[in-house]
C-alpha cells in the first residue's frame, strides 16, 4: 500500500514535535543541574572546606565552616536541605562566590548535582520510546538516567 504525502507529512511532523519535546526535557535537565554542578566542576579559585551541619530548617541547613589551608574563614554557612544534609553530618564543600551558601563536593556532591538531568532522562526515555518509536535508544537513555539516580542514592 502506497502512503499519501499527507500521511508522510503527519508522521514527519509528529517526529519533529516529539524530538523537540525530548530536546526541551534534556536541555531543562542540564540547565537545572548546571546551576549547582558548575560550582563543583569549576571550583578552582573558590573557597573549599568542610561543613558541620548544626541545624536544619524546611529548606536550608546551617553549620560551621572549617576552611582548608588557603580559604577564608566564615562563621556560618548554609546548604540546601536534602537527604544529603542532616544535623551532625560533616562533608566537604565549596562556597558559592559572593555568598555564604555552599555546595557539597566530591563524588556524592557531583552525582547529587546531576539528579535533575537523571530525572529528565527518565522522562525523555518515555517520549523517545512512545513518540519517536526508538525503543533501543529509549532503553539506553532511561537506563542511563536510572543509573545516575541510583548511584546518587547509594553515594549519599
Amino acid at each position: 500500500m502506497k502512503r499519501s504525502s499527507s500521511h508522510r507529512a503527519a508522521v514527519a511532523g509528529r517526529r519533529v514535535a516529539m524530538g523537540l519535546v525530548v530536546l526541551v526535557l534534556l536541555v531543562a535537565g542540564v540547565w537545572s543541574s548546571w546551576e549547582t554542578a558548575h560550582h563543583i566542576i569549576l571550583a578552582k579559585g573558590r573557597d573549599h572546606g568542610t561543613v558541620t551541619v548544626s541545624e536544619c530548617g524546611d529548606e536550608k541547613c546551617t553549620g560551621s565552616f572549617t576552611p582548608d589551608a588557603v580559604s577564608r574563614e566564615r562563621a556560618r554557612v548554609t546548604v540546601d536541605r536534602s537527604v544529603a544534609a542532616r544535623e551532625g553530618d560533616r562533608f566537604p564543600v565549596v562556597v558559592k562566590p559572593g555568598s555564604d551558601a555552599v555546595v557539597r563536593t566530591g563524588t556524592p556532591g557531583f552525582l547529587h548535582a546531576w539528579v535533575p538531568l537523571g530525572g529528565a532522562m527518565l522522562l525523555a526515555a518515555f517520549v523517545i520510546g512512545g513518540g519517536l518509536r526508538m525503543a533501543r535508544t529509549a532503553w539506553g537513555v532511561g537506563m542511563t538516567g536510572a543509573v545516575l539516580l541510583v548511584a546518587t542514592f547509594v553515594a549519599l
